[in-house]
């Protein structure tokens, strides 16, 4: 038995809170209390990167399979998200062929390219445009939707599904309205990817859906659609607001987008940006046997919470971190995960986003400006963005 203390009770922070503006919390937690239960989430919290990065590399005492997340609720599946070792490796490879480097450079890096033109085509010029709805969230649908295998599903549904699944599985507060949203978006989305099955039996191509289905030894049909659902719920928001963070914090520092351009470090640019404002921020995991963190005593059967947002500021790793940087060098961030469910889309975002999207929009609009950046919203607990970005495209 262990004689560690169980770490300290907070019941004073709020869903609310840190759906407001999580960072100053947890720059204090960093600092006071790294190990931390918060009632209202039902979690321990766990802010200091070394901790967040040992807990997700170490799959046989942290497993990915938490009963307590509402995801299964809202995905109506045990998702390969929530799954461990040879179960998630089995349905993760089945899916990986689409998102291989090989795959993306020569399919999907020439169609995005394509579909970048074209989106961008659609903005006027000299006009103060949101680029939330113009172009961050569209695009980022449309290619998600070719990369998965269901490109007969609208920019609107995709958005609309992928926004629903969010908010049911961060629905930690477990209120029932998110789950009625996702009962009606599983059931439209069941209907899409079992037809495009049924398209990409007949005729195979490079999408992900299309791997699953004609692979020599497939997974079931039920975990084919859970896990293209995933990829919805997680695939959109991500390319969509690092979009708009990257640009958000390359136009308030002017003398980082001089260099960044002068050297062609747009990659740069983009991991920083995913660093500063993690578009997932924090995951949850549970424990299979008692152990210790930092001293303190971590029960069986706990759910801990990894606060990869607060990892990615943590004091020990980065200096400055509350600040945008665009040159910061090096950039051992969290924002992809680490361990077996590293996100597998990680290598589409960084090459479609960071190395075709941004360059071409200063290429079209290099005198691009944030009139107000007061007037941009961020929102997020489990998952954190801009909520507009009003740019006078010019």
């Amino acid at each position: 038995m262990s004689t560690a203390a169980v770490s300290p009770l907070d019941e004073t922070i709020t869903i609310a809170d840190l759906t407001r503006d999580p960072y100053p919390i947890y720059r204090r937690l960093r600092r006071e209390a790294p190990v931390l239960r918060v009632k209202s989430v039902g979690r321990t919290f766990l802010t200091k990167a070394a901790d967040t990065k040992y807990v997700k590399d170490n799959a046989a005492l942290f497993s990915s399979n938490d009963p307590n997340t509402p995801m299964k609720r809202a995905f109506l599946a045990h998702t390969l998200m929530r799954k461990d070792h040879d179960e998630h490796r089995t349905e993760r490879m089945a899916m990986m062929p689409a998102l291989m480097p090989k795959t993306i450079e020569s399919v999907w890096a020439p169609l995005y390219a394509k579909l970048a033109a074209a989106y961008l085509d659609r903005l006027p010029r000299g006009e103060v445009v949101d680029l939330f709805p113009a172009l961050a969230g569209p695009l980022a649908a449309r290619m998600l939707a070719h990369a998965m295998g269901i490109p007969d599903a609208s920019d609107e549904n995709m958005q609309r599904w992928s926004q629903t699944l969010i908010d049911g599985a961060g629905n930690f507060g477990w209120t029932p309205d998110p789950f009625q949203a996702t009962d009606i978006a599983n059931a439209e989305m069941d209907k899409c990817i079992r037809a495009n099955a049924e398209r990409v039996r007949a005729e195979p191509d490079s999408s992900a859906l299309s791997f699953m289905v004609n692979a020599k030894t497939p997974i079931l049909e039920s975990q084919m659609i859970a896990n293209v659902k995933i990829a919805i719920g997680g695939g959109i928001n991500e390319p969509r607001d690092a979009l708009l963070t990257i640009l958000y914090g390359l136009l308030n520092n002017p003398d980082q987008l001089d260099a960044v351009r002068a050297d062609g470090r747009w990659r740069a640019a983009f991991e920083e940006g995913i660093r500063w404002v993690a578009p997932i921020q924090a995951s949850s995991r549970l424990v299979m046997e008692d152990t210790e963190i930092r001293g303190y005593f971590i029960p069986k059967g706990d759910t801990v919470m990894t606060i990869q947002a607060s990892a990615n500021r943590d004091e020990d790793v980065f200096e400055d971190g509350e600040n945008y940087n665009a040159l910061r060098q090096p950039n051992p961030h969290q924002a992809f995960g680490n361990g077996p469910h590293h996100c597998a889309g990680a290598h589409l975002s960084r090459r479609t986003v960071g190395d075709i999207l941004i360059p071409m929009l200063f290429e079209r609009f290099p005198n691009m400006t944030l009139p107000d950046p007061a007037s941009v919203r961020w929102h997020g607990f489990g998952f954190r963005g801009p909520l507009n970005l009003p740019l006078l495209l010019q």
